[in-house]
């Protein structure tokens, strides 16, 4: 077996693997999996000075958050060769063959029904990352790889809790999509996504 195909058989679902290859060889795109990072799931780079596209996309996402993640970055592949500057990031080229390349994998041999009905409704109006869609990203977050926090949203108000930096926040009362917080170290007030994850801070007996 081909390396690469083995490779990729470890991070996609399996019937999306002939296809994400063909992809990456027609394109001459250079993939690398990367550590987790905080900031992004994926990553593009044009190929300038030589190089091919180059793409990276975190290794610790489930099977499903890397299709869709690859799938994204591999779009602006295609609209830099068609459009090279002169394309926005996220406008609508770049809408229009994500939508185009994700449509050869939406059915229920590569998605399971909830996060294939999630994606559809995304769809109707692409946003530039999913993560930004709540209701896609719970729905990715079920098939995630254990982790030892819980979402934001599922503890209750006044609940204390930590996140990854150390810090400490009571959570407090909700503003349109994101909960406002206080945290505990500097008195501050913050907004943070539903979906942050956190560790509940026992109470002090």
């Amino acid at each position: 077996m081909d390396k690469e195909i083995e490779n990729l058989n470890r991070y996609l679902p399996g019937p999306a693997v002939d296809i994400i290859y063909g992809w990456l060889k027609a394109d001459r795109i250079q993939l690398t999996i990367t550590r987790n990072r905080k900031t992004k799931l994926g990553d593009y780079r044009a190929p300038i000075d030589g190089k091919p596209h180059r793409i990276s996309v975190n290794h610790d996402l489930n099977s499903y958050s890397f299709l869709i993640t690859l799938v994204h970055e591999i779009a602006h592949a295609r609209v830099w060769e068609k459009y090279k500057r002169k394309a926005n990031p996220h406008g609508k080229e770049w809408k229009m063959v994500y939508k185009e390349l994700m449509d050869n994998f939406l059915n229920e041999d590569i998605f399971p029904p909830e996060i294939l009905q999630a994606l559809n409704h995304y769809f109707q109006n692409t946003f530039a990352s999913s993560s930004t869609d709540l209701q896609l990203t719970r729905m990715l977050k079920k098939y995630d790889h254990k982790t030892s926090g819980i979402m934001l949203e599922e503890i209750p108000y006044n609940t204390v809790f930590s996140i990854a930096d150390g810090r400490t926040f009571r959570k407090q009362d909700k503003l349109r999509k994101r909960y406002r917080c206080i945290c505990l170290n500097n008195k501050r007030l913050y907004l943070f996504n539903p979906l942050t994850q956190i560790t509940p801070v026992e109470p002090e007996e």
